[in-house]
């Protein structure tokens, strides 16, 4: 029996800290009415960090954390109290328990880069989330992820069972996870599982689209003799490879390089683009409107 691997937890007391994500119409007085608030029901802001689109007419952004005594106990009455705040800025906002740590799916094929990275990141306690489980339509990965303690589930797809296979991931990440990762998982998910989980499915691909699409896209570049590769990663849409982008990263090469570094090197981008967007996610730095996303990393 191998013993479950208990991942190191941040130091940092997170029981009375909270998170406020705020967007509205920009207008003076935003801050100092969010300010005055959290001060009059006894917060401490720690952190705040804001953007706006345009002072004349755009929208602004606002990211706080706070602290507060006996957090768990107020904090249903806090957001009820803020309602009225929001009403009269016409805010979207939420509110969240930072010692609350987001539950993980993570979703993965043949290639382990990304999956081992986010695996260290949580294991060193920077990935501030728990992975509930691993689901894969290859049985490779197995051997890497429950010796962590972490459920491994098989679920095999082809075309002519594809749809089952996603009804049987439904019922393994419906009502039971947060966030859903797709770490170089090679399958396309359908619009009906996208709304369950609407701006919190986390994808990752090379940065070669749309100019090179379809199969072998780092030889099609190679044989162009392309000299920046990069990856991004974004919020899964109904739009291919389309959603709200995250986080991008990109490194040169040059004719020196073939076709196995191009690749060495894309692997090495995606997995540490992945993990800073997850990273991010976690921890409510990333505010999405429309198809873009305001993040304060």
């Amino acid at each position: 029996m191998v013993p479950k691997i208990t991942p190191k937890r941040t130091s940092t007391d997170l029981q009375n800290r909270a998170r406020m994500l705020v967007s509205c119409p920009d207008r003076p007085g935003i801050v100092a009415a969010v300010s005055r608030f959290l001060y009059e029901h006894g917060a401490n802001i720690v952190q705040s960090d804001q953007y706006t689109m345009d002072p004349e007419g755009g929208l602004f952004f606002i990211r706080i954390e706070f602290d507060l005594d006996n957090l768990d106990a107020r904090i249903e009455r806090l957001k009820a109290d803020f309602d009225n705040v929001a009403k009269e800025f016409e805010m979207d906002w939420r509110m969240t328990r930072a010692s609350r740590r987001k539950r993980l799916a993570i979703f993965v094929s043949k290639e382990d880069h990304c999956l081992l990275e986010l695996l260290w990141h949580w294991q060193s306690g920077d990935l501030d989330a728990d992975i509930a489980m691993v689901i894969s339509n290859h049985d490779h990965m197995r051997e890497l992820v429950e010796p962590l303690g972490i459920p491994y589930h098989y679920i095999p797809v082809t075309p002519d069972t594809k749809a089952e296979a996603e009804k049987r991931q439904l019922e393994l990440v419906a009502g039971k996870v947060d966030v859903v990762i797709l770490a170089r998982y090679m399958q396309i998910i359908s619009p009906k599982f996208i709304e369950h989980f609407p701006n919190r499915i986390i994808n990752i691909h090379h940065s070669f689209l749309p100019a090179f699409i379809g199969g072998k896209p780092y030889a099609q570049a190679y044989n162009r003799g392309v000299k920046i590769i990069g990856a991004t990663a974004h919020y899964v849409t109904e739009e291919l490879d389309g959603g709200p982008i995250i986080e991008q990263d990109v490194q040169r090469v040059s004719h020196r390089d073939n076709v196995d570094d191009l690749k060495r090197i894309g692997r090495h981008i995606e997995r540490t683009v992945l993990a800073r967007a997850v990273g991010w996610h976690v921890e409510d730095r990333v505010i999405v409107h429309q198809n873009k996303t305001v993040v304060f990393s």
